[in-house]
């Protein structure tokens, strides 16, 4: 170990991920569509039930560890999928909401890209429909008067995530540690999630070496 590196704790009944900030600050030369979806069709959802969009946000994200709106109240959750500066899109496969794309423009001349992922079916099975998604960000995100989109990604993300990101042209400029309550002991998700994240809720004592 180096003299200069340091480890610290996590407590108990917490996870802890390496977060990464990336951003666009410039948009396609192009304003051109892409090619139709390899799989489905992209649609706007607008004032989505929360109940579908937590029902698609858990098939996709569960085993990713995604908390966040699953941990929200209700009336906080409404707020964020009934305002009119978020959009909610689903990618529909054979009629079935098999995708999430979820921009957020509520920060003025800027846009995140919240959400973007696709159900455990469509991931890596070489058919282009996360690239074509991602194109799909991109070109909406600038269709608006923005300067700049951006977004967050962290190590309990797919592991391919970060570089599918600055592929896309993103850039890193950022980086983080966060720790939060593990959801698969508050409820906010199954409890069997994520299985290669293990679940420490119980303190450890170490001995020291004399």
């Amino acid at each position: 170990m180096s003299e200069t590196s340091k480890f610290y704790d996590v407590p108990a009944g917490k996870i802890a991920a390496v977060v990464t900030y990336l951003e666009m600050l410039s948009g396609p030369t192009s304003a051109g569509s892409p090619a139709p979806a390899p799989n489905g069709t992209l649609r706007r959802i607008e004032n989505p039930d929360p109940e579908w969009y937590l029902d698609l946000f858990r098939r996709i994200g569960e085993d990713l560890l995604w908390f966040s709106r699953t941990s929200m109240a209700e009336d906080t959750l409404m707020a964020v999928l009934e305002n009119p500066l978020v959009e909610i899109h689903s990618l529909q496969v054979n009629g079935i909401d098999a995708g999430l794309l979820e921009l957020d423009f509520r920060r003025e001349g800027e846009c995140e890209l919240a959400y973007l992922g696709l159900t455990p079916d469509l991931v890596g099975t070489g058919t282009g429909t996360g690239q074509w998604l991602m194109n799909k960000a991109i070109l909406l995100a600038w269709s608006r008067p923005i300067n700049r989109f951006w977004l967050h990604t962290c190590t309990l993300d797919h592991p391919k995530a970060l570089q599918f990101y600055l592929r896309a042209g993103f850039s890193a400029y950022k980086r983080e540690i966060e720790i939060a309550e593990d959801p698969r002991l508050t409820g906010a998700l199954r409890h069997d999630a994520t299985p290669d994240v293990p679940i420490i809720d119980r303190e450890t004592q170490v001995e020291p070496i004399e």
